[in-house]
């Protein structure tokens, strides 16, 4: 059984490091290679959610890694599995014959069979390893475009933002050594203080950074740069829900900590209802789907941080289907119509109605409307919240009021009828049409997004909580429901009928929340601009001192050697003379006596016999 749990990543991940690394040369044939690979995917997925296999292998000396199937990873490996496949459909009918289309492909399969490695790791080595590749294909995929410098920037802003809270993996690592002598993450919640504090700070900074939390939330709206199937498959069920998936995954660790617990609470509200508000403002609707992410994800944050394990992984599943099926619509309509702009599209559902349809139910789900999936899975983290802080809860649910309106808010200007103010091809040229791939995943995309909160029925959340793990918690009451179901209505109501208004009055939202709360001119005044200015510092430093230094070292040496050259040289090269010439001399004076003649030699003998025994009697 362990190799289907191989084979589960490795399949997508070396098909697509083939296509990429082919390049043109499978332009062809990359769109058919790659769907086909992701339905295998999907199949794989599905054995190993019905079968759990385990994997371990010896790492380093006393430290195994390994990878493992429960059932929070198999919901997360059959839906990361299931979006990858209709995204990809998708994208064999978007991607034209003259992108890198092997490339793409190729990408896209890498970064699915990392994603696919970060929901089965069971310790932190190997989740490092596919978190680093994950993070390595999300920068070459919303950078696809690499001609136009600003989507390269786009890409450079996103990558850099993610690695800075990625760092925290790396020092929960390295405490989960210190404090268990393993890496496993089932450890971490027994392990001493602060070695648990340590690695939760760890956990969490990482798991934030990934998720688009505040204050990292700018990144997501950067990534929009990438082709839209890249902001179908990272932003709804995979590199952005990683961060969520994590604490989910790691909820006895935080409560363990307790302030970890609430730290991420209180982030994944807030988040949500800042973000919420961001999204209320937009005109683009790819940016206002990119901060609805956000804050939808601040639904699964704060789900990890209340213990409702059960009803955040229903959300996250939920959310996937909903968001990837809007990205698509937007994007299908960006394609055929050569615009994003909400009070462009006018009359765009009306004109392409199965896109209208399946945008308008992804739509509907999303603002929480009933009988639509988030209404459910929503209300069961909600509900948990309730029992948790009263607080937070009224935070919560004002941030769901919010997701209506936004929601309501793209669903309404795409039907309304065309107008002076639609345009097309503002953006880029439209081909005016949406093809059979693009539409093609769309209805299944529907349906999960319709159907799915079944799963938070009284009768069904408990074996949902079973299979998910985490706390034993009960789904969303009754009244709950229809509590939250009446509010919905009455704001989607409101937005209706308030839209023509704002639009007549020429009404504009705060450019704070236009500009997603300024968060990236805070971030580079804050942070980037300081550790420019200090590595330019740096750099001066290097250049002045250090290399200053380095560069009088040798000076230094040819100083002294000339110094010596002159003022030792002569004085040195006499005494070497003089040495010298009172060697010849001694020679001369020992090459006299030897004249070959035996008397002379006796009567050296003699005289020297003589001196000896002077010598000797001076002495005795």
């Amino acid at each position: 059984m362990s190799a289907i749990l191989v084979l589960l990543p490795v399949l997508p991940g070396g098909s697509g490091a083939f296509l990429a690394v082919a390049g043109r040369r499978t332009r062809g044939f990359a769109p058919g290679a790659a769907v086909a690979v992701a339905a295998v995917t999907l199949v794989l997925a599905v054995a190993a959610a019905v079968t759990r296999p385990e994997v371990s292998v010896p790492l380093f000396a006393g430290l195994r890694s390994g990878a493992a199937i429960d059932g929070l990873s198999a919901v997360m490996a059959v839906t990361v599995a299931a979006v990858t496949l209709a995204v990809l459909v998708y994208a064999a009918g978007e991607m034209r014959d003259e992108e890198s289309r092997g490339r793409f492909f190729g990408l896209m399969l890498l970064f699915a069979g990392s994603m696919l490695v970060t929901v089965t790791a069971a310790d932190l080595a190997l989740l490092l390893m596919a978190w680093e590749v994950m993070g390595a294909m999300s920068y070459a995929l919303i950078g696809f475009w690499w001609r136009a410098p600003e989507r390269v920037t786009a890409a450079d802003v996103a990558f850099v933002t993610t690695r800075a809270g990625d760092l925290g993996l790396y020092l929960s690592a390295g405490v989960a050594v210190a404090a268990t002598g393993s890496l496993g993450l089932a450890g971490l919640p027994d392990a001493a203080r602060p070695w648990r504090d340590l690695a939760a700070a760890g956990i969490v900074l990482a798991a934030l950074g990934k998720s688009a939390q505040l204050p990292f939330s700018f990144w997501l709206s950067r990534a929009m740069a990438g082709p839209s199937a890249v902001s179908a498959l990272l932003h709804s069920a995979t590199m952005v829900a990683a961060g969520a998936y994590l604490l989910l995954r790691t909820q006895p660790l935080l409560a363990a900590t307790g302030w970890a617990a609430a730290l991420v609470s209180w982030t994944g509200a807030l988040t949500a209802l800042a973000l919420g508000a961001v999204a209320v403002a937009q005109r683009d609707l790819k940016q206002l789907l990119a901060a609805s992410t956000c804050a939808q994800l601040g639904f699964m944050v704060l789900a990890a941080g209340a213990g409702a394990v059960a009803g955040g992984a229903a959300h996250l599943v939920a959310h996937a289907a909903v968001k990837s099926l809007l990205f698509l619509g937007a994007g299908a309509w960006l394609a055929a119509l050569g615009t994003k702009d909400m009070g462009e599209l006018h009359g765009a559902a009306r004109r392409f109605p199965l896109v209208g349809a399946a945008f308008a139910v992804g739509g509907l789900a999303l603002a929480g409307l009933p009988p639509f999936s988030l209404w459910v899975t929503k209300d069961a983290v909600l509900a948990v919240v309730a029992d948790e802080s009263v607080p937070l809860h009224l935070v919560s649910y004002a941030a769901a009021l919010l997701a209506t309106a936004y929601a309501v808010k793209a669903v309404v200007a795409v039907r309304l009828p065309a107008d002076a103010a639609t345009r097309h091809d503002t953006e880029r040229p439209g081909t005016g049409r949406v093809g059979p791939l693009e539409r093609l995943p769309m209805p299944a995309l529907a349906l999960v997004a319709a159907l799915f909160g079944l799963v938070g029925l009284p009768a069904a959340f408990s074996g949902w909580s079973r299979l998910a793990g985490g706390p034993a918690h009960p789904g969303p009451g009754l009244v709950a429901l229809l509590l939250s179901g009446v509010l919905a209505v009455a704001v989607a109501l409101a937005v209706r009928v308030a839209m023509p208004v704002i639009r007549r009055r020429r009404l504009a939202a705060p450019g704070v929340l236009r500009e997603w709360l300024l968060l990236e001119r805070g971030a580079r005044a804050v942070v980037w601009r300081p550790l420019v200015a200090l590595a330019r510092a740096l750099a001066r430093f290097d250049d002045r001192v250090i290399d200053g230094f380095v560069g009088s070292v040798p000076r230094v040496g040819v100083g002294l050697a000339a110094l010596t050259r002159r003022r030792l040289e002569k004085p040195v090269d006499g005494a070497v003379r003089l040495v010298a010439a009172g060697a010849a001399g001694l020679g001369t004076l020992a090459r006299r006596p030897q004249t070959g003649q035996v008397h002379t030699y006796f009567a050296q003998v003699a005289v020297a016999l003589l001196v000896l025994a002077v010598v000797v009697a001076l002495v005795v």
